[in-house]
């Protein structure tokens, strides 16, 4: 009996860790499908559009700086795109913590500090008169990957090594003014987007692209 005893208390003390084996093997399983790939051959601006403008899973995270006439603020910014769907997280900015803007495509919903959820009917504006300054939140997803927005005109330039360094769009001029590597292609790392009011800049610190 003695013997029975002894060999339970032998065993009982692994089980919490092949429990914990098999917890950790599962969790590694599932953040495989969350690889991040790499993106198609880019060689031209035609292609860029078609390739990037209908990736529809990728996110970015890097710091943001908003310049208005009545505030502003430097924080973090995080963006994920789910095909027409949006999060987008602001955090640090004085006085607001940190913010969440939401969008499928058709609506747009704020969740403020303290976790209050607000439907926004043009999410531009009413971020104005909520904190004094505003993000080109309807149009940033397309201008973050250095392409224009579809739904609107644009003017568009290039630099000498074909580019895209300037857009003037929906009232706003946005400029980027470095590329970087990412997903095997350049990807704007700091661009700037300025309108009468408000000028927002953004050094994005990572892209990571998904099938």
């Amino acid at each position: 009996m003695s013997a029975n005893v002894v060999s339970r208390q032998l065993i009982d003390p692994l089980r919490p860790i092949a429990v914990a084996v098999v917890l950790a093997s599962l969790l590694g399983a599932g953040c495989v499908s969350r690889q991040s790939v790499q993106l198609p051959d880019i060689d031209s601006w035609d292609t860029r559009i078609q390739v990037l403008g209908n990736h529809e899973n990728w996110e970015f995270s890097g710091r943001i700086g908003v310049s208005a006439s009545n505030d502003g603020f430097n924080g973090k910014l995080r963006w994920v795109q789910k095909s027409d769907a949006f999060s987008a997280t602001v955090s640090g900015p004085l006085g607001i913590g940190t913010v969440r803007i939401e969008g499928d495509g058709e609506s747009v919903v704020l969740t403020d500090k303290d976790g209050v959820r607000t439907a926004l009917s043009d999410a531009e504006i009413e971020l104005q008169v909520r904190y004094g300054w505003t993000i080109p939140v309807t149009s940033l997803r397309y201008w973050a990957l250095g392409i224009p927005d579809p739904t609107a005109p644009a003017q568009i330039e290039f630099n000498a090594d074909g580019q895209l360094v300037e857009i003037v769009q929906r009232d706003w001029t946005v400029t980027i003014s470095r590329y970087r590597n990412s997903g095997g292609q350049p990807m704007p790392s700091r661009l700037s987007a300025s309108n009468a009011d408000t000028r927002v800049r953004i050094i994005i610190d990572k892209w990571l692209f998904f099938d």
